[in-house]
């Protein structure tokens, strides 16, 4: 592969690891609400509820830093939009998954795992927007002139 990296790659790491370390705080603070609402069951079930909430968003941009390892290559372009959408692809579907196999789980404190799974997907929207809006990326930050030839 090629060691050339995209100028949107460390914006897509700060955006992971900032949603990732945002998933671990509302986990904790889902697993003590839930320990204190519910026992055991509601600290397992808002674990799991931020576990899902930050997970599945974080794939995508996962797959996208996949993806740009490809990058200068001829084959960029098909390589890119096929992991990426496979990617989506993929998600999709354990996202129903792990939906239907969690709402059969019998100790499962539904309300808990719901607010949990909303608390940090809206942290991780909003981790998203701010990475986006502070980091600074040019217009123009990936493309290269062509040599002009100077003894013409």
């Amino acid at each position: 592969m090629n060691q050339k990296t995209l100028s949107s790659t460390p914006i897509l790491r700060a955006a992971l690891t900032w949603g990732l370390i945002v998933g671990a705080v509302v986990a904790v603070v889902a697993a003590v609400a839930g320990a204190v609402v519910a026992g055991p069951e509601g600290a397992w079930s808002g674990v799991i509820g931020a576990a899902v909430g930050v997970i599945f968003p974080a794939l995508t941009a996962l797959s996208i830093l996949i993806a740009n390892r490809w990058y200068g290559q001829d084959t960029f372009l098909p390589i890119y939009f096929g992991i990426v959408m496979g990617g989506w692809v993929v998600k999709f579907a354990l996202v129903l998954v792990a939906l239907l196999v969690i709402s059969r789980i019998e100790w499962i404190v539904s309300p808990m795992f719901f607010f949990a799974l909303v608390a940090a997907a809206i942290g991780a929207i909003t981790v998203d927007l701010v990475v986006m809006a502070r980091m600074r990326l040019p217009h123009v930050s990936d493309t290269t002139l062509p040599e002009t030839n100077p003894e013409v």
